[in-house]
């Protein structure tokens, strides 16, 4: 039977820039690079002509009404990779502690004091302390943005909505490796979370403040 309260819960709500984060996953050179661009030319158009330019205009925003952003990034915590997980041994990513390869890519950089987390596994709630840190600042609502659309994007935002997150995916936000992949992952996530485009959240956000 349905508690009477739960028939006003809702995954709308009014953007609050003080409980909104804005969640960059991947967003790093060893996720894109010519070599990659070289191997998987769709991710590279995407990410070129779409998504990085949707990165740009959402950290503004963010920036701009004081909303908090947070970057995850793959990497070692020790040079020999024996923090890594299982699948991350398995899978041989292997992303040197303080590598070029696990820097936030240049375009998306991160701001002075924007937190960057180091991760060891395919979602960010299970390898680093983002979840503290989310309940530190007062976070309500995460959005996701980053890569890749079916992996790390969609373990966070199925580990998001059961920590008793209201999680957002900017559909136009995130990429992989091929269109087909892209749509299977946001349907197949779509009853965990609210999935908006770039435009829609920016209007959101400009309608709030």
């Amino acid at each position: 039977m349905q508690r009477p309260e739960d028939a006003t819960l809702t995954r709308f709500g009014r953007f609050d820039p003080k409980r909104t984060c804005l969640l960059l996953i991947d967003t790093q050179n060893y996720v894109w690079n010519p070599q990659v661009a070289e191997r998987h030319p769709y991710f590279d158009e995407r990410l070129r002509t779409v998504v990085m330019p949707n990165l740009r205009r959402l950290l503004d925003a963010f920036r701009a009404v004081g909303g908090e952003v947070i970057y995850t990034v793959m990497e070692n915590l020790t040079a020999d990779g024996r923090d890594r997980s299982l699948d991350y041994k398995l899978s041989k990513f292997f992303i040197a502690k303080g590598s070029w390869e696990a820097k936030v890519l240049e375009d998306v950089a991160p701001g002075g004091d924007e937190i960057v987390l180091p991760k060891t596994s395919s979602g960010i709630f299970n390898s680093t302390n983002f979840e503290y840190l989310l309940r530190n600042i007062g976070i309500e609502t995460l959005v996701v943005t980053g890569f890749l659309t079916d992996q790390c994007v969609d373990h966070t935002l199925r580990d998001a909505a059961d920590r008793g997150f209201y999680p957002i995916c900017v559909s136009d936000g995130c990429a992989t490796h091929t269109e087909i992949r892209h749509h299977t992952a946001l349907s197949a996530f779509a009853g965990y979370c609210r999935t908006m485009t770039t435009e829609d959240l920016l209007a959101e956000i400009a309608s709030a403040v």
